[in-house]
C-alpha cells in the first residue's frame, strides 16, 4: 500500500502551490460582509424540524514563546494578565452568539485552539467552559467530541487530569520533531520525556483520543533524524497523527525570517522525508486519511471516512459532517448555513467590536449556487477520494458532463497520468493520486483556475 501511495515521479510533476480546501471558496476570497448577514444566516439555520447540531471553535491566541515555523494567528507574551480582558470579551461574544441559535440545538463538537489554550489558568478555563455550557446545550461526553490543543511544555500531568474533569475527551499535542538540533533551530525545546509524561497522564485520565502533530521540512532535519522522530512517536502510540509540510514563507510570516534558508532540507531531501513518513506510518498500521492526516484503523476518523461522514473544516478533518460551526475569538472562522464568517484578526479591533455590543465579524462569503455545487464535489473528493456523479446531478439539478465540460478535459490528463479513474458514473482517486488530491480538487475550483494565486503552499 505505501509503495503504491508514494509515486515520486507524479509528485514531482504535480508539486505546485494549491489550496488546502478547509473551505470553498477558500479564505483568500472572503470579503467584507455586514453583521446583519451573519444574523440572517443564523436565523435561517434554526428553521426546519431538525436543524443541524452545532460545533464550537474557541480561539485562544496567546503563546508565552514563539516557534519560528509558526503561521498561526497568535500573540506572543509572557504577561499572563493579557488574557484577562480577552477572556471577558470572549465570554461576552459567547452570550451574543448564543442568542442567535435555537437553545434546543445540541453541541456535538468543540475545539479550543490557538495559540496555546492552556495559556489560560485553571480558573479562567473553568469560567470559559461554564460559560459555554451555560449558553449552549451540550450532548453527553460519550457522544461528543470535545478537544483542546495543548503544549506539553506548558502543562503537567495534574493539568491533564483537570482538563479531563473539565469535559474534554480529546487532546492534540504539538511535537513537530524530537531531534534537539531541529528543536533549537525552530526555538521549541521539548524533551521527549515531557511529551511521554503528558500522554501517559492523558491515558490514565481516560481521554478517548490523543493526536500528535509533526512537521517535515524543518531546518536541520535529515531523513535519518526524522526517521528517528517517527520511530519515537510510533512508540507512543497516538490514535491520530498529523504530519504537516513546512511552507517557508518569510515574506508572509515575519517570524520565519529567523530560519535560515540554507538550514532547510533540499527539495530532494524533503521528498525523501515525505516518502519515509508515508511508508513508516502505513507499515505501522496507520490509515492515510488524506492531506497530512493518519489514524489507526480503529479511530473514529477512519470509521467516518468508511461511512461517508468525514468532513473537512478549518481545524482539518472532522467526524461531524453536518454541524454548523460557530467561531469564537479573534480570527476564528464560522460556517453557518453553508456561509463563512471570520472574526477580526486584530486583537484591538476584535475587542472594540465586542465591547460595543456588536459581533466581531470582519469578512466572509455567501456562496452562490455554483459555489455550492463545486464545494460538494471538492468535499467528496478530499474526504472520501471518490465522487458519485449521479448523486451530484440529483442533489444540484445539473448535467455533470455539460456543467463541468472544461473540468473533465483537465481531468482526462490526470486520468492518463494515473491520478484518477473516471467514467460517466464516478470519479475515483487512485492510490497514488491520494497524495495529490489537492491538485485534483483544484480542477473544480473556479477561483483558483481564474487567478491561480501564488499564496498557497505546495502540495508536497
Amino acid at each position: 500500500m505505501s509503495n503504491d501511495l508514494f509515486n515520486a515521479a507524479l509528485i514531482k510533476q504535480y508539486d505546485i502551490a494549491v489550496p488546502r480546501y478547509t473551505s470553498y471558496p477558500t479564505a483568500p476570497h472572503f470579503h467584507h460582509i455586514p453583521e446583519q448577514y451573519y444574523r440572517r444566516w443564523a436565523q435561517v439555520s434554526n428553521q426546519g424540524e431538525n436543524p443541524r447540531p452545532l460545533s464550537l471553535y474557541v480561539h485562544i491566541p496567546f503563546c508565552s514563546r514563539v516557534c519560528y515555523y509558526c503561521a498561526c494567528t497568535k500573540i506572543v507574551t509572557g504577561n499572563r494578565r493579557r488574557a484577562i480582558p480577552y477572556l471577558n470579551n470572549v465570554i461576552d461574544e459567547i452570550a451574543g452568539q448564543a442568542k442567535l441559535f435555537d437553545r434546543h440545538r445540541v453541541v456535538r463538537q468543540m475545539h479550543w485552539g490557538g495559540g496555546t489554550p492552556t495559556f489560560l489558568d485553571r480558573s479562567q478555563m473553568t469560567r470559559l467552559m461554564e460559560t459555554l455550557r451555560g449558553h449552549f446545550r451540550f450532548c453527553g461526553n460519550a457522544e461528543g467530541e470535545f478537544s483542546i490543543e495543548i503544549d506539553p511544555r506548558e502543562v503537567d500531568p495534574e493539568d491533564v487530569a483537570f482538563l479531563r474533569g473539565l469535559g474534554f475527551n480529546r487532546l492534540s499535542l504539538g511535537v513537530q520533531d524530537t531531534d534537539q538540533r531541529v528543536q533549537r533551530a525552530v526555538n521549541r525545546i521539548q524533551p521527549i520525556q515531557k511529551t511521554e509524561a503528558i500522554i501517559a497522564a492523558a491515558r490514565q485520565a481516560g481521554f478517548n483520543s490523543i493526536s500528535l502533530d509533526l512537521i517535515y521540512g524543518l531546518p536541520m532535519q535529515t531523513p535519518q533524524s526524522f526517521q528517528s522522530t517517527l520511530d519515537t512517536i510510533l512508540d507512543l502510540g497516538p490514535g491520530r497523527l498529523a504530519v504537516f509540510n513546512y511552507a517557508h514563507l518569510p515574506h508572509r510570516f515575519k517570524v520565519q525570517k529567523q530560519i535560515r534558508q540554507s538550514d532547510l532540507p533540499t527539495a530532494a531531501q524533503k521528498l525523501e522525508l515525505m516518502r519515509m513518513t508515508v511508508e513508516t506510518l502505513t507499515q505501522a498500521g496507520y490509515v492515510f486519511i488524506g492531506m497530512d492526516h493518519f489514524a489507526r484503523s480503529d479511530d473514529s476518523l477512519v470509521q467516518a471516512q468508511k461511512s461517508g461522514m468525514l468532513h473537512r473544516n478549518f481545524q482539518g478533518y472532522s467526524t461531524h459532517a453536518h454541524c454548523d460551526l460557530i467561531g469564537l475569538g479573534m480570527s476564528s472562522i464560522g460556517h453557518i448555513n453553508g456561509c463563512y464568517a471570520q472574526n477580526h484578526p486584530q486583537l484591538n479591533t476584535y475587542q472594540e467590536r465586542i465591547s460595543a455590543g456588536h459581533l466581531a465579524i470582519a469578512r466572509g462569503f455567501e456562496p452562490n449556487a455554483d459555489d455550492r455545487v463545486r464545494r460538494a464535489v471538492i468535499t467528496e473528493l478530499i474526504c472520501h477520494f471518490k465522487l458519485d456523479i449521479g448523486s451530484v446531478e440529483k442533489s444540484h439539478g445539473i448535467d455533470f458532463a455539460g456543467y463541468f465540460h472544461n473540468e473533465l478535459k483537465m481531468l482526462a490528463a490526470m486520468q492518463r497520468d494515473g491520478l484518477i479513474d473516471m467514467n460517466d458514473s464516478h470519479i475515483q482517486v487512485t492510490t497514488p493520486g491520494r497524495l495529490l488530491v489537492r491538485n485534483i480538487c483544484s480542477v473544480f475550483d473556479a477561483y483558483f483556475q481564474k487567478h491561480h494565486q501564488n499564496q498557497f503552499s505546495k502540495a508536497i
